[in-house]
């Protein structure tokens, strides 16, 4: 199983962006349980930003909250980050993070990462 996440680059503040986290596995059909985002910034440790579970809840850093938004599109085994109002301190480089089962013969369950796409808020 790949994640593979896209989306980033430099925007003002007060600007936004929408991060995308494809999820995908040759030959195996994917079922994605809970799938979120992380964010590391520079000489900071990596923190957690939001999730979206299979039941549908949703969960924010406070950070976060109000301005960044959590979907997901089971149908494409994609998640998404919209996020609004940006500030230079969400600067980062953002990981997506899923726990999937994947079907092909037998199944198994694991927690993937993405490789991370990076998040610049600068004038």
């Amino acid at each position: 199983v790949q994640l593979q996440a896209s989306g980033g680059g430099l925007v003002q503040p007060g600007g936004s962006l929408r991060l995308s986290c494809a999820c995908a596995a040759s030959g195996r059909r994917l079922s994605i349980n809970n799938i979120g985002w992380y964010r590391m910034a520079p000489g900071k440790e990596r923190e957690f930003v939001a999730i979206h579970s299979s039941d549908i809840s949703r969960r924010y850093a406070d950070s976060v909250k109000g301005r960044f938004t959590i979907s997901r599109d089971n149908s494409k085994n994609t998640a998404y980050l919209q996020m609004d109002s940006l500030k230079p301190e969400d600067t980062a480089v953002y990981y997506c993070n899923a726990d999937i089962t994947s079907y092909g013969g037998y199944a198994t369950r694991n927690i993937y990462w993405g490789q991370g796409t990076q998040v610049t808020v600068s004038s």
